[in-house]
């Protein structure tokens, strides 16, 4: 039998590397003076944020081709509805990618290193800033946003050291 102090040491490690590999808490705020309810895939998500409340949730290690986006014009009846921008297939928490017009955060969760960007390509819905805690700063508030990509073979994407924390603010 292990001593209490090598049990405790063990233990120490074990939750350092189960932190480790945690990845990245993504932080979504609505600033905007209206209801918006944020998605979120593929770690399943969806929620109503009335003006000015925040959704915090976790994204594993490994995760890619994330998005996070904002729904607008939205009515649920217990988990099921609709909305008039973003909305996935009638789910209040999707599993599925909104359909456009959908500003959209896009995200890759790695190792050692993540991506991110903002993209339009699938035309633009509400404004949105998007930054992780060790890079650049996005900033989309309409469609013509410098900062989004517009066309598939652009190149916008962002690196940020990973295990980052990521911001995502609609209404900026």
């Amino acid at each position: 039998m292990a001593s209490p102090a090598a049990s405790s040491v063990l233990f120490l490690v074990l939750a350092a590397f189960a932190a480790g590999a945690s990845a990245a808490t993504f932080t979504v705020t609505n600033n905007c003076g209206f209801t918006v309810w944020p998605a979120a895939t593929p770690v399943g998500g969806g929620r109503q944020l009335d003006p000015h409340q925040t959704w915090t949730f976790d994204v594993p290690a490994g995760t890619s081709s994330g998005r996070v986006w904002g729904r607008t014009g939205c009515s649920f009846n217990g988990g099921r509805g609709s909305c008039q921008t973003g909305d996935c297939g009638g789910a209040l928490s999707c599993t599925l990618s909104g359909q456009p017009p959908l500003t959209l955060a896009e995200f890759t969760i790695g190792g050692a290193q993540d991506f991110y960007d903002i993209s339009v390509i699938d035309r633009f819905n509400i404004g949105m800033a998007f930054s992780c805690s060790t890079g650049v700063g996005l900033v989309c508030r309409d469609s013509s946003c410098p900062d989004a990509y517009h066309q598939p073979n652009e190149m916008k994407t962002h690196a940020c050291n990973g295990n980052s924390n990521y911001q995502v603010t609609f209404c900026p």
